[in-house]
């Protein structure tokens, strides 16, 4: 979670110290949104796997293999 606030305070500060350079700035922010919304849609799988977990409805094995593929894709978790 800190991280992610991180990269949305380097966004911000992209978009404020680099006015002048619209192209960079807006690629920029436009990436790290890309990112940003990217992570989010891993921690949002990740708390389905948990739930789906501890509700019985999968193994330890396969809640393991799972967090293993969703942790190998995220740069945060």
């Amino acid at each position: 979670m800190i991280k992610l606030v991180a990269m949305m305070i380097l966004a911000a500060a992209m978009v404020v110290f680099l006015p002048g350079c619209a192209f960079l700035s807006g690629t920029g922010v436009g990436a790290l949104g890309a990112g940003t919304a990217y992570e989010v849609n891993s921690k949002k799988q990740l708390d389905r796997l948990e739930k789906d977990y501890k509700a019985g409805k999968i193994t330890r094995e396969e809640y393991e293999a799972r967090k293993d593929q969703i942790k190998k894709g995220s740069l945060i978790y």
